[in-house]
């Protein structure tokens, strides 16, 4: 028989190409919409590691990408919302959920792709409505997946009969060859779902059993660890660890699953539905009809029951698996916290963003997340140079106070790349919450600056001022000095815990502050007044200095109750720093 090669190669990946285009459409409108939602729904549902498991199948059964999900994981871990030990629960979870693509494709819905294909795009392009546009990519997404697979379908027809490609099947009845076959073609195509929807295409056609269908499904596993490996590059030790995790329990679980693939069949057997003699009749009058030879009731039942036996073989496979490891995720963490270490951060690398990763940027709810988590890493950096100001300023050395000022210029350069990675954010399409929160998180990001510039303009001068006219602070004033600047510390630190978990008790403690802060300052006021009249050559440059000192304490505290006066208000009307108003303008950011 011969074949036209080169039309079935343009159909065949013609279709695949269609299968992945419409899975990136689908999944990006998803994460547009959803990205609120299933941020909320993770961060809620995972006290222990068995509803941190349950959230991240349906995370990932709804969005379809558990790349996305790990994102999200990773995004909490490192806020501090996560323990490792709750990220495994959701990775696991997510192995779930990506089976339900299988499990969509398997019930040969392809007659109504063209449908999908056509509601959606009326709803993505005629529709004024963001949401609307949003959902009908999502529509129209779902439709091409199904079209190119009735597109690879039908590039496949002609295979049945074609004695070379029969012989290259016989040789996938090796379960190893099969294996790392379809691991290589995930590897290059990025996707497992694309991987099991071929698988899917050849059960359609009768061109596999359910044994070599498991061990392509096993491959499509092993195949998506590249992606996790690629991904962690570069990344925080939260994503290594994620990543290891993901390689190794892929690892594990295919390898240990291999010599029992007979006995899982005879499960999957069990548990799937069998073809009726109608259905069996039908299929082999369409072969028929065709010009399809060779073929008979034997044939048409394998092509009718096989692909669905695949798409629960594939789901039964993560289930299982899933269900054997929770138990042990515990001791699972605590090795993975062990084999990768956090790193200390290097003083050189402070000024670096940690979080502002640009492949967020798809999905405008994670990428706000890490700004605000950037902002917040500014935060605690004043933090500490407000820490550090009482034993430079009073009485350390001249590079103890240049080191006030270099920290300072860390921020101005993470300032910079937070304004960058927004502005690139509000050039894509937003939603009105979306633009308002990045609204809100530019306020923040401005008042945290001013604190840092006021310890540069307002501060640092006057430790070099101390160390040029060679000034002395009595013990008894350098322990009222330290006590006024350790309550404006603690004040700054219940603003900074509100601006991190959107605390309002935090922010409204940290405004109390007020009180006790003044009646400091006054106390060291009439101290000093009282300390002109010592016999002292340079006691009025030194009262000017720790004057200005007290000053300068008391500014870093009311830069500090603005920040928790926004917090507090915005609150008050409802909004979190991760929640806006639907009718909020959109936000454009001018060139940095």
């Amino acid at each position: 028989m011969e074949l036209d090669t080169l039309t079935i190669l343009i159909e065949l990946f013609g279709g695949l190409a269609l299968f992945l285009f419409g899975m990136d459409q689908m999944t990006e409108a998803l994460k547009a919409v959803a990205g609120d939602g299933m941020r909320r729904m993770l961060g809620r549902f995972t006290a222990n590691r068995f509803t941190a498991m349950l959230s991240g199948t349906a995370v990932t059964a709804v969005i379809q990408s558990s790349s996305v999900t790990t994102v999200l994981v990773i995004g909490f871990i490192t806020a501090g919302l996560m323990t490792v030990e709750q990220s495994l629960g959701v990775i696991v979870g997510a192995k779930i959920g990506t089976t339900v693509t299988a499990q969509i494709i398997a019930f040969k819905v392809t007659k109504v792709a063209l449908v999908l294909v056509s509601v959606g795009f009326l709803a993505h392009f005629a529709s004024k409505r963001a949401i609307v546009r949003r959902y009908g990519a999502m529509v129209m997404g779902l439709g091409l997946i199904f079209f190119g697979m009735n597109v690879m379908s039908d590039a496949t027809r002609p295979l049945r009969t074609f004695q070379p490609f029969i012989d290259f099947l016989a040789g996938m009845e090796d379960p190893m060859f099969a294996m790392l076959l379809s691991a290589a073609f995930t590897a290059v195509v990025q996707s497992s779902s694309a991987s099991i929807g071929v698988v899917i295409v050849l059960a359609t056609q009768g061109f596999i059993s359910l044994e070599t269908g498991i061990a392509l499904c096993f491959g499509a596993n092993l195949g998506t660890c590249v992606t996790a490996a690629l991904a962690a590059i570069g990344k925080p030790r939260a994503a290594v660890r994620a990543a290891v995790f993901h390689i190794g329990f892929a690892l594990v679980s295919v390898f240990v699953w291999l010599p029992f693939i007979e006995q899982l069949a005879e499960v999957v057997r069990a548990i799937s539905p069998v073809a009726t003699e109608a259905a069996v009749h039908q299929q082999l009058s369409a072969a028929q009809l065709d010009g399809a030879r060779a073929v008979d009731s034997a044939w048409a039942r394998r092509a009718i029951e096989i692909p669905r036996q695949v798409a629960n073989a594939h789901t039964l496979f993560n289930v299982l698996n899933a269900v054997l490891v929770v138990g042990f995720l515990p001791l699972v963490a605590r090795a993975l916290i062990w084999a990768v270490p956090d790193r200390p951060e290097p003083e050189s690398a402070r000024g670096q963003p940690r979080y502002l990763d640009r492949t967020l940027l798809a999905t405008p709810a994670l990428a706000l997340d890490a700004a605000h988590r950037e902002i917040v890493r500014m935060a605690e950096i004043t933090g500490e140079l407000i820490r550090a100001c009482p034993g430079a300023l009073q009485r350390g050395t001249r590079d103890q106070i240049d080191a006030l000022a270099e920290g300072e210029a860390d921020i101005d350069q993470l300032q910079r790349a937070v304004l960058a990675y927004l502005r690139s954010l509000a050039q894509g399409r937003l939603r009105p919450r979306d633009s308002e929160r990045i609204g809100r998180l530019l306020t923040v990001m401005a008042s945290v600056e001013h604190i840092s510039d006021a310890i540069e303009a307002n501060l640092v001068h006057l430790g070099h001022d101390r160390i040029e006219r060679q000034l002395s602070i009595s013990p008894d004033t350098n322990q009222r000095l330290d006590a006024l600047a350790a309550r404006v510390a603690e004040s700054y630190e219940g603003m900074v815990k509100a601006l991190r978990n959107d605390d309002v008790r935090a922010a409204k403690k940290s405004r109390k502050f007020k009180k006790a802060i003044n009646e400091a300052a006054d106390a060291l006021d009439h101290h000093l007044s009282a300390r002109l009249m010592t016999d002292d050559p340079n006691r009025l440059s030194t009262y000017r200095f720790e004057r200005d000192l007290v000053e300068g304490y008391k500014r870093l505290h009311l830069l500090t109750r603005r920040v928790a006066r926004d917090i507090t208000e915005h609150r008050a009307h409802g909004e979190q720093w991760g929640v806006g108003d639907e009718e909020a303008p959109t936000v454009r950011i001018e060139p940095v």
